[in-house]
């Protein structure tokens, strides 16, 4: 069973910097650079190359607001990632599933040849 999974798209959402950035601009509606940087540990730089990031994968869109940029989340993407997360833990439960039953399996042999010896 393979899932499908943009590795760039998850390198970009893998950073707890760019989630929180995520949650702000969702809470928001939007901002800019500057606005993050005043919500977060990290200076306006930092805040710009992660926004770089999440432009490039496309999980952000900038419009020119004055001399700054706003950014916004591209919600289509991030319902994209959502589902890919969703399809990762589907094929995750189905292994462990598996995983159980070989080993109950394996127990229930033990089991049984610990009864013989008996």
């Amino acid at each position: 069973m393979s899932v499908l999974v943009d590795d760039d798209l998850w390198s970009a959402v893998g950073d707890p910097t760019r989630r929180r950035m995520l949650d702000l601009l969702l809470s928001e509606g939007s901002g800019t650079a500057t606005s993050l940087s005043e919500r977060l540990p990290v200076t306006r730089q930092a805040v710009a190359k992660h926004l770089v990031v999440l432009d490039r994968v496309g999980l952000v869109h900038a419009t020119t607001a004055g001399r700054e940029k706003q950014f916004r989340v591209d919600e289509a993407q991030l319902a994209r990632a959502v589902a890919q997360l969703a399809d990762v833990g589907a094929a995750w439960d189905s292994r462990l599933r598996r995983i159980r039953r070989i080993a109950e399996t394996i127990q229930r042999g033990r089991d049984a040849d610990s009864e013989k010896k008996r």
